[in-house]
């Protein structure tokens, strides 16, 4: 009678099972790859974000702007008081802006808003990531004049 598993068989599984998987060494240089390509793309990824933050910021200032002339048109000549102005309904239901709430900026803040007064322009602006006046990179001030400027 002939014994289920032979020897030679059993060797032969023996060895492929050895030989199956990856050795550490595969595995560090694997792992060594993967840091390299992430110490190139993470940082591009979050430059591209800050980008898009700023991005929004235009967009928001020349969105509150232009909805700040219509309501100037609209009201002859007479300037919101305030932001909250531009959501705020009218007895047909519209508004100057689509949004029930004033926008804020990527970083959760109030955009600041003065009406003209005398010899001074409307003025539109953000402060920044920090909330508040001056600073650089991402705490820079941006306003709406300088959107209009082509300034970044």
């Amino acid at each position: 009678m002939k014994p289920l598993h032979s020897f030679s068989r059993i060797q032969s599984v023996g060895r492929r099972a050895r030989r199956a998987g990856f050795s550490i060494a595969e595995l560090m240089v694997v792992i060594l790859i993967i840091g390299l390509l992430a110490t190139q793309v993470v940082p591009r990824v979050l430059d591209r974000l800050g980008d898009a933050k700023w991005g929004k910021v235009r967009g928001d200032l020349s969105t509150l702007q232009n909805a700040i002339k219509t309501y100037a048109i609209r009201n002859g000549g007479e300037y919101p008081d305030s932001l909250e102005r531009l959501v705020e309904r009218d007895s047909n239901g519209k508004s100057f802006l689509e949004q029930t709430e004033v926008p804020k900026d990527p970083w959760n803040n109030e955009y600041h808003y003065l009406a003209p007064e005398g010899n001074r322009d409307m003025e539109l602006w953000c402060y920044g990531k920090d909330g508040a006046q001056g600073g650089e990179g991402d705490d820079r001030d941006l306003s709406a004049q300088m959107v209009l400027n082509g300034e970044k």
